[in-house]
């Protein structure tokens, strides 16, 4: 009998926390709907690491702080004092991570170093500076499979210039002969189906990815930037462990 009271107490209490936390939602979402009515519209409103916090997000991936009443907003970043963690940019990993084996390698330029057993992908523009000091670095890490996505997005230029590379002889070499060595891509003659550069734009698009190079790990951990060489053998480690 009280085993069957308390479950019964314990349900009830679930009930109350539940309607509790729909209030608060809608009490931060009426909130701050009227007092910043340019915001836009919110997707998810949760408790943050922070007790009597919560977080508010929006857009996809963008994140702000908000009291329970939703009368005070913080944006920035919460810090884990004792592990010394972002605990921001960690949600907004998680957010913005993107499932490796769905990615449509089709439209990829795929190079192979070594055996190539661990892989990136890449989303770069053949205009863009960072992508090339990046793709230098990359050519130097052992065993690695890098599928370079071509995202023109820096102007006209770097549409022809990706159009130049995709149709040519051997889209891989001509890649890395532009990247690394500053070799002109022969002009393309001829008919060339480059419908994959239009697709990839449209593919960083959907998972918000503005600028280049952004990087993708096997584990799904998304990275924009070039970032060090050191982190990205960490990040490679660790995208190996998890699977």
């Amino acid at each position: 009998m009280k085993t069957t009271t308390a479950r019964l107490a314990l349900a009830a209490a679930a009930v109350l926390a539940c309607g509790s936390a729909a209030a608060q939602e809608a009490a931060i979402r009426k909130a701050l709907a009227e007092r910043l009515p340019t915001m836009p519209r919110i997707d998810e409103v949760r408790p943050a690491p922070i007790a009597g916090l919560y977080e508010v997000r929006y857009g996809g991936t963008e994140i702000l702080y908000a009291d329970a009443k939703g009368e005070f907003i913080i944006q920035g970043s919460i810090l884990d004092t004792k592990t010394l963690s972002n605990l921001t940019e960690a949600r907004q990993d998680q957010l913005t991570a993107i499932d490796f084996a769905k990615l449509p390698f089709k439209d990829a330029i795929t190079l192979r170093q070594g055996s190539g057993k661990r892989q990136v992908a890449v989303f770069v523009d053949p205009n863009c500076g960072y992508c090339k000091r990046f793709e230098r670095d990359l050519a130097g890490v052992k065993d690695l499979t890098i599928h370079a996505f071509l995202m023109p997005i820096l102007g006209p230029d770097s549409n022809a210039k990706s159009r130049d590379i995709w149709c040519a002889k051997d889209p891989a070499k001509t890649w890395r002969a532009w990247m690394l060595d500053n070799v002109v891509p022969p002009k393309a003659m001829g008919a060339c189906d480059a419908g994959a550069l239009a697709r990839n734009v449209a593919l960083g698009q959907r998972h918000r990815i503005n600028g280049t190079p952004a990087v993708v790990f096997e584990d799904g951990t998304r990275k924009p930037g070039a970032i060090p060489i050191d982190q990205v053998e960490k990040l490679l480690a660790a995208a190996a462990r998890k699977s």
